[in-house]
């Protein structure tokens, strides 16, 4: 994949992420299919996992379409991700989220063009 594609697809992914409150997630596929790409879940996932330097980014609050939290392995610490959303507020057994519904935001939500 072209880098300068590849760029412009992690800051759009960075920019949804953004948007994401404090208490709620999304799931890889949903962004993908939010910017147009429903094939690009993994992508999504690999921008996230680039951006673990930036704390502006609240990569843990996207998990897999399951409610897993398929990308802790990427957060310094094995509990970390979980900690974080638990700190939030969501409830997480067995790593995974319980009653994931409940706690989905949707990127639709957000109007900001990309």
């Amino acid at each position: 994949m072209d880098k300068k594609i590849a760029t412009n697809f992690f800051e759009r992914v960075y920019k949804i992420a953004r948007q994401i409150p404090a208490g709620k997630v999304t799931t890889y596929g949903a962004i993908a299919n939010f910017l147009g790409s429903p094939k690009s879940a993994r992508m999504v996932g690999w921008a996230l996992n680039a951006s673990k330097n930036d704390m502006s980014i609240p990569a843990h609050r996207v998990v897999n379409k399951a409610g897993l939290l398929s990308g802790k392995v990427h957060f310094q610490g094995i509990n970390l991700m979980q900690q974080l959303l638990e700190n939030e507020g969501v409830i997480i057994k067995d790593n995974k989220i319980q009653d994931l519904d409940n706690y989905l935001w949707k990127p639709e939500l957000f109007s900001e063009n990309l």
